[in-house]
């Protein structure tokens, strides 16, 4: 799947943020001592529905020493396209991205997935950027406190001749207690796996979700390659 936020400060790292509609889920459990029903399941596939394929708009901002930085994003779903020889559906991701509200890069994607079940199977960007993803794994309909799952091997290329491949990632979710009644899910990005390539450091795209898989609260946390000396840089929606 293609973040989309691209934030331009030594990083180098993509990122993809989006605030969601509503969905259906349930809930299951106990109840806790304080007589609130304590949510122990979760709806991944919904939460994922709303992050990356329905329409949906956001800002994120971090304060960085003395400049802020933001990143508004706008998805917008695409309908019925063709990608690398499947008929699919596409969700595109515009990102503006600001510091101290001047903008520093722009950046417009299209992620590339089915229904039914939920497959995604890579992106394109304006900068010419072409992927293929593998989902090593099914998206569960429901999932428990705790829960965590390898997603996707993804593999970048500079263009759509699949020439000269640029980058390599894997992505997986996990999902963990917030509140008796909500819970963070994250899609963890690893460092570029390519030898060849710079490193660009790790980001983690957290979403705080309810029972019906609504999102509710968004954080992203961009960490720098190991050794680098810089510390991590944390966005929050607003």
């Amino acid at each position: 799947m293609k973040t989309s936020v691209t934030i331009k400060l030594g990083l180098g790292i993509a990122t993809a943020l989006s605030l969601s509609a509503c969905a259906g889920g349930m809930s299951g459990g106990a109840t806790s001592g304080s007589g609130q029903s304590l949510v122990t399941q979760f709806p991944v596939e919904t939460a994922i529905l709303n992050i990356y394929t329905k329409s949906r708009s956001e800002s994120l901002v971090a304060n960085i020493g003395n400049q802020t930085a933001t990143a508004d994003i706008k998805v917008t779903p695409k309908g019925n396209l063709r990608f690398n020889n499947k008929t699919v559906q596409g969700a595109e991701v515009n990102t503006i991205n600001k510091v101290n509200g001047q903008v520093t890069d722009q950046s417009v994607a299209i992620n590339y997935f089915t229904l039914n079940p939920l497959t995604f199977y890579g992106f394109t960007d304006s900068k010419g950027q072409y992927s293929t993803a593998t989902q090593t794994s099914a998206i569960p309909k429901m999932a428990n406190i705790g829960a965590s799952r390898l997603l996707i091997k993804e593999d970048v290329y500079s263009d759509n001749s699949m020439r000269q491949k640029v980058g390599t990632y894997h992505q997986s979710w996990s999902l963990s207690r917030d509140s008796n009644t909500t819970a963070w899910f994250c899609i963890d990005t690893t460092d570029n796996l390519l030898a060849s390539q710079p490193r660009e450091g790790t980001s983690s795209e957290c979403y705080k979700i309810n029972a019906r898989g609504d999102i509710l609260a968004s954080k992203v946390t961009l960490t720098p390659p190991s050794g680098n000396i810089n510390n991590a840089i944390v966005f929050n929606s607003r």
